[in-house]
């Protein structure tokens, strides 16, 4: 949705047409007849994914031996 207002409606009544507006709506503040400025609702246009819980990639990972030889190559940087 798009509300058209002037720019002394949006004077008087900025905090009201703020809170007029929904996900992804704007509002276009004009001064005579010309477009001055565009206001986007940045409120949630899609819902925010929520964190996956811990233990979801449990499995994923195997670790086939214990090798302590590979170490060696790493000594100089320990």
């Amino acid at each position: 949705m798009s509300i058209t207002v002037t720019i002394e409606e949006a004077r008087e009544k900025l905090l009201e047409l703020v809170h007029q507006l929904g996900p992804g709506d704007e509002l276009l503040i004009t001064e005579n007849n010309q477009p001055l400025a565009k206001l986007t609702s940045e409120l949630a246009k899609s819902p925010r994914k929520q964190r996956p819980g811990p233990g979801l990639c449990k499995g994923m990972i195997t670790i086939i031996s214990d090798d302590d030889d590979h170490l060696k190559d790493f000594q100089e940087y320990m």
